[in-house]
């Protein structure tokens, strides 16, 4: 009872804290934010903010087709990713219980956050749709995986600086983190 106080809690300071933005654009200061990790903890923005580029990706839901292949390329692709300087965390409308599941069967070795309410894609500017279920079979057990809500794919990268130096709104989930990553390499470049 304790943990889902403290969550509303911290979504609706969320909420308050960065009403009134309409999406984010490059060059927006990026929101400050702290969600519910995939393992029941606080994810807080402020641990990376002026030491990393963090990657922002909004995801439609959990252990689907898509959702997997790029939560997959952001798994392969571990090393390059930290090599460049980068942190990665994906965002959808899924239920915590349902994104350890998804990271649990894929092996996922990055943070996933839930925004059941969609705050977060709000702020950002990413569209909404309903939310849904969908079974899946994890291990020997069918599991039922919620979402509140279904977030558009977009992704997002968060400079050294605070600032927002990437947004894309039309990605492809299979080629999202090789696009990512080249586009720091030429940040990195320049």
């Amino acid at each position: 009872m304790k943990i889902r106080i403290c969550t509303f809690l911290l979504f609706v300071f969320t909420a308050v804290s960065l009403q009134g933005q309409q999406g984010l654009s490059i060059g927006d200061k990026a929101p400050v934010f702290k969600a519910v990790a995939d393992d029941g903890s606080i994810w807080d923005i402020n641990n990376y903010l002026g030491r990393k580029f963090i990657v922002v990706y909004f995801y439609p839901a959990a252990m689907t087709g898509g959702c997997t292949k790029q939560a997959c390329a952001y798994r392969d692709h571990k090393d390059e990713l930290q090599t460049a300087g980068i942190e990665v965390v994906g965002i959808s409308g899924d239920k915590t219980e349902s994104l350890k599941l998804f990271k649990q069967a894929e092996n996922l070795n990055f943070t996933l956050l839930s925004d059941e309410k969609g705050e977060l894609a709000k702020v950002f500017g990413v569209p909404l749709g309903e939310g849904g279920a969908i079974k899946r079979t994890v291990g020997e057990a069918e599991h039922e995986l919620t979402r509140s809500v279904t977030a558009r794919r977009w992704t997002f990268i968060i400079g050294r600086n605070g600032k927002i130096i990437y947004k894309n709104d039309a990605v492809n989930a299979e080629t999202d983190t090789e696009e990512v990553l080249g586009f720091i390499k030429q940040q990195k470049a320049e």
